[in-house]
């Protein structure tokens, strides 16, 4: 490779229109807005769609637990369950056998809204314009990607 050819490659490496990080970015705040608009006839925000999805799915759960799951840390999930809890949806209590942990459980709204919002993901699906193979494979690539930055592997 010549010098001139080594100064183009890294020209181009560094267009924004070649960045992974950019690609991901304007997908992410894409699937945003597609969420905000199928959530908001509902009242709730993605995060809160997330999370009422993960207690649903896993039952009652600690704080911390429901941070692992969705990848949020304690001072970020807090004031969202706070939210989530003044509208009925999630119930906080502390854990009878440890009381510094709190447990998170879906309320009787919770499950219904839950039950409401049954069509979003495929909704999304639908305006993704992707196949459902093509979904699985993003998602397996997504997941693995993940999970190599999170590990620096």
């Amino acid at each position: 490779m010549t010098p001139s050819n080594r100064t183009s490659d890294s020209a181009n490496a560094l267009r924004l229109e070649q960045q992974i990080c950019y690609a991901m970015h304007t997908t992410v705040r894409a699937f945003d807005a597609a969420y905000r608009e199928l959530l908001s006839d509902h009242g709730i925000s993605y995060p809160q769609y997330i999370a009422l999805m993960t207690v649903g799915e896993h039952g009652p759960l600690t704080v911390g637990r429901l941070g692992e799951l969705m990848h949020l840390d304690s001072g970020t999930l807090s004031p969202l369950l706070k939210r989530m809890e003044a509208a009925g949806l999630v119930g906080r209590a502390r854990d009878p056998e440890d009381e510094r942990r709190v447990v998170v459980s879906v309320t009787a709204a919770g499950h219904h809204l839950l039950g409401a919002l049954g069509d979003v993901p495929h909704q999304i699906a639908v305006r993704s314009g992707l196949s459902r193979q093509e979904l699985l494979d993003l998602h397996r690539t997504l997941r693995r990607v993940t999970e190599r930055l999170d590990t620096g592997a």
